[in-house]
């Protein structure tokens, strides 16, 4: 009898790719919650809230670079990101059989990531736990910010991937591109770029407010990102991963 098929899935992948998102979304959050929340007191060391702005995104994209730097990122390639998971397999850098894998471990690690954000109690309630909803612009503009930044976020990704002088330096990118994006773009949607990030607080929160378009802007953002990434054939990157290139112990991240 031949084994079932579920036993040759690279499952410490997944359950690596499921705790780096866990961890992405409950620290991440709690930054959010610490620099923007009633009664935090880094409101009062630093009043102006474009400068706390940027320190928050610049810390959320530091947590993202050190999970891509760790066990995490050896094992699974540290997607922490459903749109980046779909980017590395239509550009062929991923098994297809992998993708539901990916996306399934993203999703329940991001929810279960929104739990510890309960122990910030009101300070917490306060802003949502964190949730992304759309600014006084309304989702019609939050759905375009949310497109523009992901789309800055797969090309950047990809720019340094894409080319071997640059490629060691990938999780550098993500500290001072969030900055950026946070600092001018958060109170358009809070910047989410990721499914799963907005998961968690929208489950602890109760509050889905146009949730949708914190899918269908990533995806638009990914779209118009691939369109271009297929005009520049001098991008290639390796293998799906943003770090730790050469470790493979699953072999997955090499097509036949």
């Amino acid at each position: 009898m031949s084994r079932t098929p579920l036993l040759w899935l690279p499952w410490p992948v997944f359950w690596a790719e499921l705790l780096g998102t866990l961890v992405l979304v409950a620290l991440g959050c709690s930054l959010v919650i610490l620099d923007f929340g009633i009664g935090s007191p880094v409101s009062k060391l630093l009043p102006d809230a474009l400068a706390r702005r940027v320190l928050t995104g610049f810390l959320f994209g530091s947590i993202g670079a050190l999970i891509a730097l760790s066990w995490v990122g050896r094992e699974s390639g540290a997607h922490i990101n459903p749109i980046v998971t779909l980017a590395f397999w239509l550009l062929g850098k991923l098994k297809g059989r992998y993708v539901p894998g990916y996306l399934l471990a993203q999703l329940l690690g991001g929810a279960l990531g929104g739990l510890p954000l309960l122990l910030w109690g009101t300070m917490g309630q306060s802003v949502q736990y964190a949730a992304t909803v759309p600014g006084t612009a309304g989702p019609g503009v939050a759905l375009i910010g949310e497109t523009v930044t992901t789309f800055l976020l797969v090309v950047g990704l990809f720019f340094f991937v894409g080319q071997p002088c640059l490629r060691r330096y990938t999780p550098l990118l993500f500290p001072f591109l969030y900055a950026l994006m946070v600092g001018l773009e958060a109170p358009l949607s809070g910047t989410s770029t990721n499914p799963a990030r907005s998961l968690g607080p929208a489950l602890v929160a109760g509050v889905w407010t146009d949730y949708w378009l914190y899918w269908a802007g990533p995806l638009l953002g990914l779209g118009l990102g691939l369109w271009l990434l297929y005009n520049l054939p001098q991008l290639e990157a390796e293998v799906a991963k943003l770090y730790h290139f050469q470790h493979d112990p699953h072999r997955i991240f090499r097509l036949d």
